[in-house]
């Protein structure tokens, strides 16, 4: 297995177009990251309240909600947390992170956006380009196993997508360095009960790993397409559709319970880091279950269509 891995591996990355989509990577975040400096000169002197004025009245606000018990579950619970926040960086004058800070940048979870993207694109031709350069009867009459090619080449798609993470995310710690100063905030948690300070550091890998799921989920779907129908421009068309317009379903049935199942509702991960909540049941472990349960699905249907595939065909 490990040797199929690294075969499939290398056969990656000897396409001239792998390289470009990590040459892409590293210019997309150079290119975003510029724009948000652009975009600080821009606000600089916007007449922005200051984070105390805007603290301590988001801190009134949340007390006048739960005073009158408006709140119920997980909203309660976030709004607790806010109140204990709030007062702890009133009291020890401590800043939010800034949008645009150094360390605003390293939480952002656009480089997921970009991989997420770019490994669509190797995810749906991975299998498909095997049927449409005519090298699927070669590869399927080796003496291993179907679900052996399959698990490497899908392992492919995923180390790929983490490289492509890493190369992002080490871009754009780079660039935040060279662009912005030190002292952007501190991002604060509450942990037993208590606020903490959180690293920099923990933070934004935390950040990037719940960018990667919807990298994992979006090119596992693109994946089976590609497995399936034998189309790399379907897949990508599929996998791009359904990333694209998936808030725009889940705003639409926001009223209804089946939202709570749907998969465009959990794919963005990083909402567990703002305050906002469709639904109040919905939290990070049952976000987390009900992508396990497409991901199983998508990888049933991958590897059952192609383990039983007709060469000939």
């Amino acid at each position: 297995m490990l040797k199929l891995l690294q075969n499939e591996w290398m056969k990656l990355w000897s396409k001239k177009g792998t390289w470009v989509m990590a040459g892409l990577v590293v210019l997309l975040v150079i290119g975003m990251v510029g724009l948000v400096k652009w975009t600080e000169t821009l606000t600089a002197d916007d007449g922005t309240p200051d984070w105390r004025t805007a603290a301590q009245a988001e801190l009134t606000q949340d007390k006048s909600s739960l005073d009158a018990d408006l709140l119920k579950g997980e909203s309660k619970r976030m709004t607790e947390e806010r109140v204990m926040m709030n007062e702890y960086r009133l009291a020890n004058d401590i800043p939010p992170i800034g949008d645009i800070s150094r360390e605003g940048m390293i939480y952002d979870p656009s480089v997921g956006s970009i991989a997420l993207l770019l490994t669509v694109i190797v995810a749906a031709g991975i299998v498909a380009s095997e049927f449409s350069q005519g090298t699927i009867k070669m590869l399927l009459t080796r003496p291993v196993k179907r679900w052996k090619i399959l698990t490497s080449k899908y392992a492919a798609v995923l180390l790929f997508g983490v490289l492509l993470m890493m190369i992002g995310f080490a871009t754009t710690i780079l660039c935040a360095f060279i662009f912005f100063p030190a002292g952007g905030g501190q991002a604060l948690a509450v942990s037993g009960g208590k606020v903490v300070e959180v690293s920099v550091w923990s933070h934004g890998l935390y950040v990037l790993l719940l960018s990667f799921g919807n990298v994992v989920i979006t090119a596992s779907f693109a994946f089976m397409i590609g497995s399936v129908f034998r189309s790399s421009g379907m897949a990508i068309g599929l996998s791009l559709f359904i990333y694209f317009t998936g808030n725009i379903v889940v705003s639409l049935l926001s009223r209804f319970e089946i939202v709570k199942y749907l998969l465009f509702t959990h794919m963005d991960l990083t909402i567990y880091e703002s305050n906002f909540r469709l639904h109040d049941d919905i939290t990070l472990p049952f976000s987390l279950a009900v992508l396990a349960v497409y991901w199983v699905i998508f990888l049933i249907i991958s590897y059952g269509v192609f383990t039983k595939r007709d060469i000939t065909a």
